[in-house]
C-alpha cells in the first residue's frame, strides 16, 4: 500500500485537534450556527446541535433576550476505551439573541429533532398589519392599510 504524507496536513490536523476538541467551557462557551427566517406570522430559528442530548440544552429567556446553551458531553465514559480519532468538538455551546418587542416571547414553541433545535416565536398581535378607518366630513368612509 503507497501512503503519501503532507507534513502541512498533518500539522493543520493537530493544530485543529488541539484547539477543536473541547469547543467551550461554561465561563467561555464556544458559539453555534443558526439560521433565521419569517414563516407569515412566524419568526424561526434553529440552531445546529448535532449529537447533542436534549436534556443538555438550556432555554431561557429574559427582558426579550433568548439564551441558549447545550452541552456535548464524551459519550466514552469507560476508562477501558482507547480513543483513536477524536474530532468532534465537546464542552459547552452558547448563543444569544436579542428578540425584538414585535415578537411574543411568552409563545415559544421549541422542538428538537434530527440534531437541530428549533425555535417557532409568534409575532405579536400589536406588530400584525392592521386596517384603520379614517371617517371624514361629508365623504364616504375609506380604509387605509397601515
Amino acid at each position: 500500500m503507497l501512503m503519501r504524507t503532507d507534513p502541512f496536513r498533518e500539522f493543520d490536523r493537530m493544530a485543529q485537534q488541539a484547539f477543536n476538541s473541547v469547543a467551550g467551557t461554561w465561563s467561555r462557551p464556544a458559539a453555534m450556527p443558526l439560521d433565521a427566517y419569517r414563516v407569515g406570522d412566524e419568526f424561526v430559528i434553529a440552531f445546529d446541535l448535532p449529537g447533542i442530548d436534549p436534556d443538555a440544552i438550556e432555554l431561557n429567556i429574559e427582558r426579550n433576550v433568548l439564551t441558549v446553551k447545550a452541552e456535548r458531553r464524551p459519550a466514552m465514559t469507560d476508562q477501558s476505551v482507547e480513543m483513536q480519532v477524536s474530532e468532534r468538538p465537546l464542552g459547552v455551546f452558547s448563543r444569544q439573541l436579542f428578540l425584538g418587542d414585535s415578537l411574543d416571547t411568552n409563545q415559544i414553541n421549541a422542538s428538537y429533532e434530527a440534531g437541530v433545535l428549533t425555535l417557532r416565536i409568534p409575532v405579536a398581535e400589536q406588530a400584525k398589519p392592521r386596517k384603520i378607518e379614517i371617517s371624514g366630513g361629508r365623504s364616504a368612509r375609506k380604509e387605509i392599510d397601515a
